[in-house]
């Protein structure tokens, strides 16, 4: 089965929402530039002069995985990293994104407008900068569940079209969150629930019977293997 993640979570929505004044904001996130309310993170890419927060930037990408810095302050990482990653992801255990601070995740996760928005549409109908595309397959939705998992180790990657992914590997901790606050068990389960039919199609694009066979044993697996990793309540 193909390895499947979301539209990068952080990126690929315009900013309508007025950001919550309620939660603490991280000292590594308080030194980001601040546009229309929210503190911009470091890896958002500049269009003609100007942040888009649709954007990811392919340098600071780059710059990332080399220099092994926090995806949403840009400062150096230490020995845990947490992604931040829809349901989909959780089942693949595949981020198009590279990790983050904890706090910086969770603060992500509780403030980021398309995270903490269900009904939040993302703006693709504009032409978006090359370089900004996330690799691997895209599974285009809001699942209004993203979950903050936090590994030692984990995997980097290429898609095969020369996208680099990440495989998140197994986490010591794993916090589900919704609209801002801790989702809850019922929650989560229906995000995933809405969102294996999605790569049951992937699964069924395999060229061969036997092949399309493995990849959904292999799915049922790997949507089993996440269980362990759901709130208790």
């Amino acid at each position: 089965m193909n390895t499947d993640q979301n539209k990068c979570p952080f990126s690929g929505s315009d900013i309508v929402t007025k950001p919550t004044t309620a939660i603490p904001v991280p000292d590594r996130i308080a030194k980001l530039p601040v546009l229309r309310g929210y503190h911009v993170p470091w890896f958002v890419e500049k269009v003609n002069g100007e942040f888009d927060f649709r954007l990811m930037s392919r340098d600071k990408l780059i710059a990332a995985v080399l220099q092994t810095r926090c995806w949403v302050c840009g400062e150096k990482l230490g020995r845990n990293k947490s992604f931040v990653i829809g349901p989909m992801c959780g089942i693949t255990r595949t981020s198009a994104e590279p990790p983050s601070h904890h706090e910086c995740a969770v603060y992500a996760a509780k403030v980021c407008p398309f995270l903490t928005n269900p009904g939040m549409k993302r703006r693709d109908h504009e032409k978006l900068k090359e370089n900004s595309e996330c690799a691997g397959v895209s599974i285009d939705r809001n699942p209004g569940v993203c979950a903050v998992w936090t590994s030692v180790k984990f995997k980097r990657f290429y898609d095969g079209g020369g996208g680099l992914l990440f495989n998140v590997g197994d986490p010591e901790k794993v916090e589900w969150f919704a609209k801002g606050r801790e989702a809850t068990r019922a929650e989560v389960i229906e995000a995933i629930d809405s969102g294996v039919p999605i790569l049951r199609d992937i699964c069924n694009s395999e060229d061969t019977a036997e092949r399309r066979a493995q990849s959904h044993a292999q799915l049922d697996d790997l949507r089993e293997r996440l269980d362990q990793y759901l709130p208790t309540e």
